[in-house]
């Protein structure tokens, strides 16, 4: 994150090969639960999305800058619906695991991750599209706009609040409230479900065990 918060061509080309691993990976690893979350059109729907937002990356690798016009607009809005269509479907997943492991509190966390990076995809395209959203302080102008609205992001779902990034109008308002309030529920609700989960799985384990104790003593016979 610091060598892609830099301007140039090596910035670019970080930014561009970290975010298309980032999309890879979700369209790779991510299941469709049948018949509930996504039917085969939305899941290709939501494939072409990805692909299309990924390669548009590469545009200011090759230009050395991003095009002017609304290029740029259109490609943060890609983004932002993928992976805000991701977010979302990762906490589905995770939602309706029947039993929690290592793994799955480990997806937990990466997800609280995700919405950190969601919501610097979807303040930089706020910012694009409705210029002036926010207040980007003094490092503004040797840094990237995506750079630092993540970082944004991840000290509005921390609480943080440092105030050297603000919201400057009513939208960047509304995004902020959006922003906090998604966090907090993730953090509130979905961590603490999965933990009560954790908690009854190993309670769960724990009797299996004994009720295997004793039927191994019961078989042995006495002594």
């Amino acid at each position: 994150m610091p060598i892609t918060a830099t301007r140039g061509w090596p910035a670019n080309v970080l930014l561009a090969v970290v975010f298309n691993l980032l999309i890879l990976q979700s369209i790779l690893t991510l299941p469709v639960i049948a018949g509930v979350t996504y039917s085969r059109l939305r899941q290709e729907i939501f494939r072409w999305v990805g692909v299309v937002a990924g390669l548009g990356l590469w545009v200011p690798v090759a230009l050395g800058t991003w095009p002017g016009g609304a290029f740029r607009g259109v490609e943060m809005v890609l983004l932002s619906l993928f992976f805000l269509a991701t977010s979302i479907r990762l906490v589905r997943l995770l939602a309706r695991v029947p039993r929690v492991n290592v793994q799955v509190m480990a997806g937990a966390a990466a997800g609280y991750l995700h919405l950190g990076l969601t919501g610097g995809v979807l303040a930089t395209a706020t910012q694009v599209l409705v210029p002036g959203s926010f207040s980007l302080g003094a490092a503004a102008s040797n840094q990237l706009m995506l750079d630092r609205l993540t970082y944004f992001s991840f000290v509005t779902i921390a609480g943080v609040g440092y105030g050297d990034v603000l919201p400057a109008n009513a939208v960047g308002e509304r995004f902020v409230i959006l922003l906090s309030v998604a966090s907090t529920l993730y953090v509130a609700l979905l961590v603490g479900l999965l933990l009560g989960r954790f908690i009854a799985s190993e309670e769960v384990e724990m009797l299996e065990d004994d009720a295997l104790g004793l039927e191994q003593v019961d078989q042995s016979g006495p002594p």
